[in-house]
């Protein structure tokens, strides 16, 4: 299968709306609470280890870091800054959690939002504030729970379920898996779904 993943080239990093490339064509955006694995997972997803810089200090991702996969930028993906990391100003917090609000509510080319969760911590408070949010204002959703080889097997399937129902509970219409960017389990399902979503059939290598 064709991956347009692979070809993933950092744009920018914006911290204002206004500095993000024009709004049209086609933007999946990812979202997570800090430490959640959300770089580690954008990078199994295209098959690179450092596209997203993955660090051991939550809170690295400071602005809205664009990727496009086609040389005419018509088709991006989104690293919104990971949400909740108690050690960042309070000043700093409200600013990037103001900055995830407006790309969300204002974003027209935004077809998707994946949100990360660490599978040992799905559905935190923080995560339900995003949630809630969405709820109000319906955005195609999939949710990925990573880091699935810390868990058993059936710990996994009791996560996958509790998240489930936390999202129907709340009224969300929802897809969900569980990854594991370390040994790769999940990578090739979330690359499928979100060819879907942006448009694009499979083709050959």
């Amino acid at each position: 299968m064709h991956n347009p993943f692979r070809e993933a080239e950092f744009v920018l990093g914006a911290a204002r709306i206004g500095q993000l490339p024009p709004d049209s064509g086609t933007e999946i955006a990812f979202a997570g609470r800090s430490n959640a694995g959300k770089s580690s997972a954008l990078n199994a997803l295209c098959g690179r280890r450092a596209l997203a810089r993955v660090s051991r200090t939550p809170g690295r991702t400071q602005e809205i870091n664009v990727f496009r996969l086609r040389p005419d930028g018509g088709q991006r993906l989104i690293d919104l800054p990971g949400y909740g990391y108690a050690r960042v100003p309070p000043a700093q917090r409200a600013q990037w959690d103001r900055l995830i609000g407006q790309y969300l509510r204002e974003r027209r080319s935004l077809v998707g939002l994946v949100l990360i969760m660490d599978i040992r911590r799905p559905m935190t408070d923080l995560d339900r504030s995003l949630l809630d949010w969405l709820a109000m204002q319906p955005r195609r959703l999939h949710v990925v729970l990573t880091k699935a080889d810390k868990v058993s097997r059936n710990e996994a399937g009791r996560q996958l379920l509790r998240a489930r129902s936390g999202l129907e509970a709340l009224g969300l219409d929802a897809t969900l898996q569980t990854f594991s960017a370390l040994k790769r389990d999940g990578v090739e399902d979330l690359q499928g779904l979100l060819l879907e979503w942006l448009g694009t059939a499979p083709g050959p290598d």
